[in-house]
C-alpha cells in the first residue's frame, strides 16, 4: 500500500497507526493466494499478510521502548485477536533475546462476544476474566477487541498501567470506544476478514485481512 499515496498515509510516528483512506479499492485478489474454499466470498485483499507482519514488529519496537523496565502482563482478547496477539509476542520476544533490554512478560487470554452476523450487538460477555488479581501493579499490554466496558473490569485489579495495542481501529460516526495506544491500521468502516477476524467464525485461516463480499455474507449468514 506504501505505492499508492492516494490511499494511505502515515500518521503520528508509531503510535497513530497507517490511515488506509476511504477511497481505497483494495487489492485484486488475483494477486495472492488464498483458500479456494472462499473464492466468490471475498471482494479484495484490503491489507496483505506482509504489511500486517512488518507493521507488527513497528509496534513491537514501540512497546520495548515505553515499557522495557517493566514486568508485563499480555492480555489477548480472543478470538480475533489471537493471531496479532501471537506475532507481537514473538516479535517482542525476538527484540529481548537480540537486546540488553528485556520484557518479563506473561500471556493470559480472555474472550469478548458481541457479534451477530456482521453487526455488534449492545450484549458484551466477557468469558475468562473473572478473577485478575494476578494483574495488581503490573504493566499491562491488551490486545486485540477493547472496549470501555473491558477496561472498566481489568482497571478494578489495580495494576500498575494498562496499555492497549489493537492491529485495526475503525473510523465510525461518533466514536466512544477508548482508542489504543498502539495502532496498526485505521481503517474505513468496512467489514473485514482474515488474520483471525471472522464472520460467524469463518474466515480465520485467511493469512490476509479481506473485505467479505455479499455473497460471502450470505453464504456463511447464521
Amino acid at each position: 500500500m506504501a505505492d499508492d499515496a492516494a490511499h494511505t498515509e502515515a500518521r503520528g510516528g508509531g503510535g497513530g497507526g497507517i490511515v488506509i483512506q476511504d477511497s481505497w479499492p483494495g487489492y485484486s485478489l488475483d494477486l495472492f493466494s488464498y483458500p479456494a474454499h472462499y473464492s466468490g466470498d471475498l471482494d479484495c485483499v484490503y491489507i496483505p499478510h506482509g504489511v500486517i507482519m512488518d507493521r507488527t514488529e513497528r509496534l513491537a519496537r514501540n512497546i520495548m521502548g515505553d515499557l522495557g523496565d517493566h514486568d508485563i502482563v499480555v492480555l489477548c482478547v480472543l478470538k480475533g485477536g489471537y493471531q496479532f496477539c501471537a506475532d507481537l509476542v514473538e516479535r517482542i520476544k525476538a527484540l529481548s533475546r537480540n537486546s540488553s533490554q528485556t520484557i518479563p512478560m506473561r500471556v493470559h487470554f480472555i474472550r469478548l462476544k458481541s457479534y451477530l452476523n456482521d453487526q455488534s450487538t449492545e450484549d458484551l460477555h466477557i468469558i475468562g476474566a473473572e478473577d485478575l488479581s494476578f494483574l495488581s501493579g503490573k504493566a499491562i499490554v491488551d490486545t486485540g477487541k477493547t472496549m470501555r466496558t473491558l477496561l472498566k473490569h481489568v482497571q478494578s485489579f489495580g495494576p500498575k498501567m494498562i496499555k492497549v495495542a489493537g492491529l485495526l481501529v475503525k473510523r465510525v460516526t461518533h466514536n466512544t470506544v477508548c482508542l489504543p495506544d498502539y495502532v496498526g491500521f485505521e481503517i474505513p468502516n468496512r467489514f473485514v476478514v482474515g488474520y483471525a477476524l471472522d464472520y460467524n467464525e469463518y474466515f480465520r485461516d485467511l493469512n490476509h485481512i479481506c473485505v467479505i463480499s455479499e455473497r460471502g455474507k450470505m453464504k456463511y449468514k447464521l
